[in-house]
């Protein structure tokens, strides 16, 4: 199935979950969304196990999306503005996955989407360094941690706050943190 299908199935989903929530979406209403792209349920089965597996491919797609590119020292910020923006963006979708997924995966996706763009910049400022893989690992884990939880605190809250002045604060907590932890481990090597 192309991405576009995909994706206009994300949008139908998007589109239910204004008028429903997400644990109350049954199979009728997956035909619908179906019906609506102008596929066939099976098809919907045969790439998604169910109507969580479209939801944590949606999140990871428009996520992917925003950080493209902002992995590195001088993006991050960007990036992590943008991680913000986007689930803004999507706040009736997000609140209502929030509400009806466990914690336990949606703590995993951001988990997974935050490492990434935390290890990235681990990796820059790492370079020419002794800091072993595993101390790597470690670093892009304990600010993975730190983002997930303001991420899920701000979710909880309702998204009230300005992710530009969230994400200020984030940069100033964090500001020469990452290249500390790294000049830090590299001591200890």
């Amino acid at each position: 199935m192309p991405n576009t299908t995909k994706q206009a199935l994300e949008e139908s989903l998007k589109h239910m979950l204004l008028k429903k929530p997400l644990d109350k979406i049954t199979i009728r209403d997956i035909t619908e969304i179906t019906e609506d792209c102008g596929i066939s349920r099976m098809a919907f089965y045969y790439h998604f196990k169910d109507i969580y597996d479209l939801v944590e491919w949606a999140c990871i797609e428009d996520a992917s999306k925003a950080l493209q590119g902002k992995k590195t020292y001088e993006t991050w910020q960007e990036g992590l503005l943008q991680i913000f923006e986007a689930v803004l963006e999507n706040k009736p979708f997000i609140l209502n996955a929030y509400r009806c997924i466990s914690r336990e995966q949606m703590e995993r996706f951001l988990y997974q989407l935050t490492y990434g763009l935390i290890r990235g910049v681990v990796e820059e400022q790492s370079r020419g360094t002794a800091v072993s893989e595993e101390d790597k690992s470690f670093i892009a884990e304990f600010y993975k941690y730190s983002f997930v939880g303001v991420m899920l605190d701000w979710i909880r809250q309702g998204m009230t706050d300005d992710p530009r002045v969230l994400t200020g604060k984030i940069s100033a907590a964090m500001r020469g943190s990452i290249a500390n932890a790294i000049r830090n481990f590299s001591e200890t090597e």
